[in-house]
């Protein structure tokens, strides 16, 4: 059974379209209007081994908060759907990447129980960047909400923004791979509960 979701949102502020295959080979088409969103989400798709496609536009005129938010969301929802009941899936996961000075620990458990833990922290901007970084926190915010995931990211180091947001969503690419990585000897729901 393939674990593909196709997800549309329309509201009078945004316009998303995306489609999340899961058992992928890292293949993405990503295009935001958001160049440095565009960048972390092909990071998080080619890490995590999942193709991913999305064409979205919004008013980033006034700002980039509806459009960062909208395409969480979208996201979230597509990895709720394409799950299914969750059999025979890891559920937990846990990753450390670097990227050269930075480094992000992130933990997954697709608990069935939306929870973000975010002990991230970005330095004031040495740099002029034309993506606000507390805009991570909102995309991690919709996205957990939807897909209904425990996920816990804490930066251990860095001092570059740019690097630090890599290592996050290079880390919560692979994490998701392997918790949602079935196994092949079992395909019960990983549980006591029966559900998730």
């Amino acid at each position: 059974m393939q674990r593909i979701a196709k997800v549309n949102r329309v509201t009078k502020e945004t316009n998303v379209s995306l489609k999340l295959n899961l058992d992928g080979k890292g293949k993405y088409k990503i295009s935001t209007t958001i160049p440095f969103l565009d960048h972390m989400l092909e990071q998080f798709a080619f890490h995590g081994s999942f193709d991913l496609y999305i064409k979205a536009y919004g008013d980033t005129d006034v700002d980039d908060h509806h459009l960062v938010e909208d395409i969480g969301l979208c996201l979230g929802t597509a990895l709720f759907k394409s799950l299914g009941d969750k059999s025979g899936i890891n559920r937990y996961a846990e990753v450390l990447t670097p990227m050269d000075e930075a480094l992000s620990y992130v933990v997954v458990d697709i608990s069935g129980r939306p929870n973000l833990v975010y002990n991230v922290k970005f330095f004031p901007e040495y740099k002029k960047s034309a993506f606000d970084y507390r805009l991570i926190r909102e995309f991690l915010k919709s996205f957990v909400n939807e897909g209904k995931i425990t996920l816990h990211i804490k930066v251990v180091a860095g001092e570059d923004n740019h690097h630090i947001c890599e290592s996050i969503f290079k880390s919560l690419g692979r994490a998701l791979g392997q918790a949602v990585c079935r196994k092949k000897s079992i395909r019960s729901i990983p549980t006591t509960k029966g559900k998730l």
